[in-house]
């Protein structure tokens, strides 16, 4: 299906720009074509000029081969003449095969009624068997009321087979509102004629036009098919097309020329005067085209442009606030730099006062810096800078400064404090630091009655920075400032909340006086800010209690004050703490952080970052890899180590369990080291440090390092020897070396209580080995309890992840058929691991030292049902031998145990499968 591209009056107008735009375009428009041939009695296109109405409609007809059976009427501009119109549509429906047999000719006469016309064509059409479509194209220029009165009449009595398709540019009064609720009216509209990306790409590849980035121009145009058509005509032959797409706008030669002659020069001087002068808005209402005009009624002038489709599309439902089409807004804003380039600045400054007045910061900082009034942008821009920072706009406030000269966040104190914030946002700690002691510097040059705000920004930032930077003495100091300056006699003066919520806080309402409510709601968002701070920081300390606290209190008063940044910031590290406590309550702590991001546009931020972090963590610790995958993913991009080195460490360290898991433990290796590298950028102690450590010397035990293991362990001094996890540490250590006595014994003071554990993932796995140890001792009662304890742990949380670490199938099995509270978790677990045998892993094989030809031949024999002693005897050497290359074996392959050793290798390919599925 075909459509010639040509916005206007169509193939047969002969002069004016319309014309001049030509019809060489081809592009495919289906969708548009299947409405057109709806059963609707009427269809309405309805769209500014430009827009391809008239080609769309001649294009449907000759598709849908119809030009037999279609009557098209072209109403001439401002037609005045009832009966040179129905004279027009007779002589159409004439044309047509029905209507030649049907409608009887008319001769003009002075005396001639339009009424008796249209009593007439009823009359003749009263028998129409065949499907018959009368086209009226620009049915706006219908002036004569009369004329209009008399299609509605033709329209609602006509007889079913006649079926009506309208062109205009805006509604017309016919009283169709009775058709639409009759299910009888069809309508196609200025966003229905937008060209798609797809239409735009085949009406340049009919022009000889190849441009890849096309999608800008597109959105810039809003699909607007003259300006599209105009920029494919411009761009035929250019030496640079892309270039000039990007540059192409409603200021172009050509389309301003279209725009002047089919809707500017159209306008009254009132009207005029008032696109013009508002021109400089991105949206405007009528108040604010009042006062930037000096006039009245702007809101209705808005309106009526609107309702007649001039490129002025209403942005609210109300029907109160506008916005021009983009190129209508180039062009307006030529002319008024033409007609009035005096006025200009004294507009920006107007509009940024009557902004500021509304609580609009953003757009009156635009304005003012539009002006180049730079001292007021800067003083608007500090003054609510806090707002903003509280709402989760600190995009729209990198923006802002962005727009300052070069040098302005140096020279003025308070800029440098929101620059400092704004590199911290953008992930720089080093560089926020940097302008954070420029605005120290010079902050003694404030004027003194700025001082007081100059101050409060400082407390702010430096309160963000060293939660960044994990100095949790540095943030409660911060934290003591802050809560001092909210008591202060004068805090009202800071410009923290918008007015529109002065009234929300039940506590203000029982207050008088604006200043007593404005000093609560300083008071309580300094509060909620610190309190939410305070935590984050806590979160990665052994102050889990503190933490959890300072956080649920920081959420709950940015509820009541209504501050979803800061309760979306709260639940993210708030599900950081969850992780050490119930992962159910993690992860749904996380995905209510993730909901408020998503319904605000903050996920990107870096505090999202922990909520995907402790996502990903829980549904490791559940054996859940492949969804963990994609949150730890987007940890990874959302928290850099510039930006939150503490935040940075602990997804590191999660990466690594993840790896471990697959059973990737040289990435797993390279995880903890780097999560072990980031603790020269902490200012205080980090509880992710002391265990990527652990879990450092936890997967060299796995590689096979024990000598490394050992080297490390014995330069500790006694205090780190006799941490829980080091302990542990230990404990793996000496099983892997084929010792499960001194396993044992090395987890007494774990399993008693004396050395404290802080999570009770660790003390899980301290169960796992001490169940393998007295297994391996020959304690099966004691295993037994062990087992049933790391089950315990498990249950709550379905934590799998060190069933699969240390997997041990025969052992679960013997304690399923015994009195256990676990048998579903014990059969998920073999489930999995069944799985883990019965295939190869997707994808790469996971990182395997190789193993040695005399390796090998031990590992065929361990299937078997030999003793060691009798392989020894089968392959002619010692029985110690056999031990050494077992030991490697273990090491090589991860495993601890004969049955794990083969289970593993069957997975990694080296052995052939089992015929005896778990």
């Amino acid at each position: 299906m075909i459509v010639y591209v040509g916005p206007g009056a169509g193939p047969d107008a002969a002069a004016g720009p319309v014309a001049r735009l030509g019809t060489g375009g081809v592009v495919s428009r289906p969708r548009l074509f299947g409405r057109l041939g709806a059963s609707a009695r009427v269809t309405v296109v309805s769209a500014p000029p430009g827009s391809g109405k008239t080609v769309l409609l001649r294009s449907w007809i000759g598709e849908a081969a119809l030009s037999g059976r279609a009557a098209w009427v072209p109403v001439g501009r401002g037609e005045r003449d009832p009966q040179q119109f129905w004279l027009l549509v007779l002589g159409a429906l004439r044309q047509t095969a029905p209507g030649l047999e049907l409608v009887q000719p008319v001769t003009a006469a002075p005396d001639l009624d339009g009424w008796v016309i249209v009593e007439r064509l009823l009359t003749d059409l009263a028998s129409l068997a065949d499907r018959v479509w009368l086209v009226v194209d620009d049915v706006h220029e219908l002036i004569a009321d009369q004329a209009l009165r008399q299609l509605e009449l033709l329209i609602m009595r006509a007889p079913p087979q006649l079926r009506f398709v309208l062109a205009t540019r805006h509604d017309v009064r016919l009283g169709l509102h009775r058709l639409r609720l009759e299910g009888e009216l069809a309508e196609i509209r200025e966003p229905d004629l937008r060209f798609t990306l797809d239409e735009a790409r085949e009406l340049f590849a009919a022009a000889g036009v190849h441009l890849p980035g096309l999608a800008p121009l597109v959105d810039r145009t809003e699909g607007w098919a003259a300006g599209l058509r105009l920029a494919a005509l411009s761009l035929a032959g250019h030496p640079d097309p892309a270039r000039l797409a990007a540059e192409f706008s409603g200021t172009e030669r050509t389309v301003a020329e279209y725009l002047l002659a089919e809707v500017l020069d159209r306008q009254g001087e009132q009207v005029r005067r008032l696109l013009l002068r508002t021109s400089i808005l991105d949206s405007v209402n009528g108040e604010l085209a009042d006062l930037l005009t000096g006039g009245s009624g702007g809101e209705r002038v808005l309106q009526d442009l609107e309702q007649a489709n001039a490129f002025v599309v209403a942005v609210d439902a109300r029907r109160s606030w506008f916005r021009y089409h983009h190129l209508f807004a180039d062009l307006l804003q030529l002319e008024l730099r033409r007609a009035e380039p005096e006025e200009v600045a004294a507009l920006h400054q107007a509009a940024s006062a009557w902004f500021a007045r509304r609580g609009f910061p953003v757009e009156a900082v635009r304005h003012a810096q539009a002006a180049q009034d730079w001292a007021l942008a800067s003083r608007l821009l500090t003054d609510r800078w806090t707002s903003l920072e509280l709402s989760g706009q600190a995009a729209a406030t990198h923006e802002l400064l962005a727009r300052f000269p070069a040098q302005a966040s140096t020279a003025d104190p308070e800029l440098a404090t929101l620059a400092a914030a704004d590199e911290l946002a953008r992930g720089s700690l080093e560089a926020a630091e940097r302008y954070l002691g420029l605005a120290e510097q010079g902050s003694a040059s404030v004027p003194a009655g700025r001082r007081g705000q100059a101050q409060l920004l400082l407390g702010i930032v430096r309160l963000l920075v060293a939660r960044h930077r994990g100095d949790l003495p540095a943030v409660a100091d911060e934290v003591r400032r802050l809560e001092a300056m909210a008591e202060a006699p004068n805090a009202a003066q800071h410009d923290l909340a918008p007015a529109a919520q002065y009234d929300l806080a039940p506590a203000a309402r029982a207050m008088t006086g604006a200043g007593e409510v404005r000093k609560l709601y300083v008071t309580e968002e300094l509060r909620a800010l610190a309190l939410v701070n305070l935590g984050s920081a806590e979160v990665w300390t052994t102050g889990f209690e503190e933490a959890q606290r300072h956080l649920e209190q920081g959420i709950a008063l940015a509820r009541r004050i209504g501050r979803p940044y800061l309760e979306f910031t709260g639940l993210a590290y708030l599900a950081a703490v969850e992780i050490y406590r119930s992962f159910a309550r993690a992860a749904e702590r996380s995905r209510q952080a993730i909901e408020l991001a998503r319904r605000h546009g903050w996920t990107d931020e870096p505090a999202v970052g922990t909520a995907y972090w402790a996502l990903g963590a829980v549904l490791t610790w559940q054996g859940r890899p492949e969804e963990a995958e994609a949150w730890i993913q987007r940890a990874e991009r959302a928290v850099t180590a510039d930006a939150e080195p503490a935040a940075r460490l602990a997804v590191h360290y999660s990466r690594g369990r993840l790896e471990l898991v697959r059973g990737r433990d040289a990435d797993a290796l390279a995880a903890f080291r780097a999560a072990e590298r980031l603790a020269g950028r902490l200012a205080a102690p980090n509880l992710f440090v002391a265990r990527a450590r652990a879990m450092v010397l936890y997967v060299l035990v796995r590689l096979g390092e024990t000598e490394r293991v050992e080297q490390a362990l014995a330069g500790l001094g006694e205090h780190d020897r006799d941490r829980a996890e080091i302990l542990i540490i230990t404990a793996a250590l000496r099983l892997a070396q084929n010792d499960p006595g001194a396993t044992a014994a090395a987890l007494v003071p774990v399993l008693d209580g004396s050395a404290s554990v802080f999570s009770w993932g660790w003390l899980t796995l301290a169960f796992l080995l001490e169940t393998i140890a007295r297994d391996a001792l020959g304690e099966p009662a004691s295993a037994g309890q062990a087992l049933e304890r790391a089950l315990d742990l498990a249950e709550p949380d379905s934590g799998i992840e060190l069933f699969l670490l240390h997997p041990m199938p025969g052992l679960l099995e013997r304690h399923a058929r015994q009195r256990t509270a676990h048998a579903a978790l014990i059969g998920e677990i073999l489930s999995l691991l069944a799985g883990r045998r019965s295939a190869l892993p997707a994808g790469p094989r996971p990182p395997l030292e190789a193993l040695s030809s005399s390796e090998m031949r031990v590992l065929r024999y361990l299937p078997t049902n030999l003793t060691g002693p009798e392989i020894a005897s089968a392959l002619y050497v010692s029985h110690n031998t056999v031990r050494t290359h077992l030991r490697h074996l273990y090491a090589k392959l991860g495993t601890h145990r004969r049955t794990d050793t083969v289970a593993r290798a069957r997975a990694l390919g080296l052995l052939a499968p089992s015929s005896r599925p778990y």
